[in-house]
């Protein structure tokens, strides 16, 4: 029988929640068990393993030795005239610091995954600045939870238990009868079961919703006609208002109901003057529900490296930003990169098909613990540790508080930091040799 250990509070990166309270139980080269992870955070542990049979890198589907590969991407990336370096979000801080060095030496495109996710959220964020706080705070001081174009009972399984709504706090002793949850979403998803309020919004009208919100509050004169356009009546808005003035401290979760539909970053940039101005009432904050492991991690180095989220373009030797010039999705469908590298991420899989296909037609490289529908079509794949579990470093709460990872596998595959590593070394020789 093999050996058995226990890893405690290891760190759950499969969404933004990134629970930091896990125990796992390895068995040999499996985890057997991840006490207190949710039904997504126990798939993500329980489906690794330290697999040594196949090979750590290929080059056209065709196993070689890791130097022969690193040599063979350096070579594509230093020699590409306009090259793409996409994702970031699955990885650790460290291969993300790593990834905006390659970007800068080879002029390249650098843009993560929030570009197609809560890309409009950093948008409103330089426009009208964000009142916010840790999850911490929350857990022990908001009285008023609202859940915004969100779902977090499907996406965010422990966010409720953990963060928000149950647990008990220092200025909320007893938990859920301390705390008022209202839900405004375009349906009733699973989350309105654990919401004392849920308000129906006409879709494409958060916009709307959230500017006459700011109108009420500020005791203005609102047309009843246009404001009922959005699917909720004056009355229920007003008892909103009173709600939010009432708390001791509110809160606003929002995440993509907001940032993937019409009005995008205008909906985000409305919803946190709403959080902002309310702040002369009472205590508010807002905080983006963010999906992947690190992707806040991944804006957060962008920008204490760049001065910039994502969209980040190096080509005239120092960094531009262009939300909708240099993302990823727009570059590949006006097929204007010659070589991509795509950093934890699965594009094939995720992007429009005009977008797909170039990326089918140049040569990518794919750095990824996991053969997905990306490195199907790769000319060069390095086969990484998963990070977290197999590969150390820091990582970034939704709520952009560091975490330390504390790996539970030994693994036979380099991390994603290394490979970077050795891809920056790799071309500053042949550039600059």
């Amino acid at each position: 029988m093999a050996d058995r250990r226990e890893v405690k509070n290891a760190v759950c990166t499969f969404c933004g929640c990134t629970c930091d309270d896990i125990d796992l139980v390895v068995e040999g080269d499996h985890i057997i068990k991840a006490k207190r992870a949710c039904a997504l955070g126990e798939a993500w542990f329980l489906n690794h393993s330290a697999d040594k049979d196949s090979p750590a890198a290929e080059v056209g589907r065709t196993a070689v030795p890791l130097e022969d590969a690193i040599t063979e991407a350096a070579q594509l990336l230093a020699g590409a005239r306009y090259p793409l370096i996409y994702g970031l979000s699955n990885t650790t801080s460290e291969a993300q610091r790593l990834a905006v060095r390659l970007a800068e030496l080879t002029g390249a495109n650098l843009d993560t995954t929030s570009s197609v996710c809560h890309g409009p959220t950093d948008l409103a964020l330089q426009a009208v600045g964000k009142v916010g706080c840790t999850l911490g705070e929350v857990k022990n001081r908001a009285d008023l939870v609202i859940y915004w174009g969100c779902n977090p009972a499907e996406a965010h399984p422990r966010h409720f238990t953990r963060y928000a709504v149950t647990p008990k706090g220092e200025y909320v002793p007893n938990g859920r009868r301390d705390r008022t949850v209202i839900l405004v979403d375009v349906r009733k998803t699973a989350s309105a079961k654990v919401a004392d309020l849920f308000i129906p919004i006409k879709p494409g009208k958060d916009f709307e919703l959230a500017q006459v919100l700011r109108a009420l509050a500020d005791d203005r004169p609102v047309d009843k006609t246009l404001a009922e356009e959005t699917g909720v009546s004056l009355a229920v808005m007003q008892d909103l208002i009173d709600r939010m003035k009432r708390a001791k401290y509110g809160v606003i979760f929002f995440g993509l109901g907001l940032t993937m539909t019409r009005g995008k970053h205008q909906n985000v940039a409305a919803l946190l003057a709403l959080v902002a101005e309310f702040n002369r009432f009472t205590r508010f904050t807002g905080i983006p529900m963010r999906g992947h492991g690190n992707v806040t991690g991944a804006d957060v180095v962008l920008t204490w490296q760049t001065g910039y989220p994502f969209a980040v373009n190096f080509s005239r030797g120092y960094p531009r930003y262009g939300p909708g010039e240099f993302t990823a999705v727009d570059l590949l469908v006006r097929r204007e990169v010659d070589v991509a590298l795509v950093l934890a991420s699965d594009p094939m899989a995720t992007f429009p098909q005009a977008a797909r296909e170039h990326l089918g037609r140049i040569p990518t490289i794919v750095v990824d613990p996991k053969r997905n529908a990306t490195a199907q079509i790769a000319r060069v794949y390095f086969e990484t540790a998963p990070y977290g579990i197999s590969s150390p470093g820091i990582i970034y709460r939704m709520d952009e508080v560091p975490l330390k990872l504390r790996p539970a596998l030994p693994s036979p595959f380099p991390s994603d930091q290394e490979v970077l590593s050795r891809l920056c070394t790799r071309v500053e020789e042949l550039k600059y040799a």
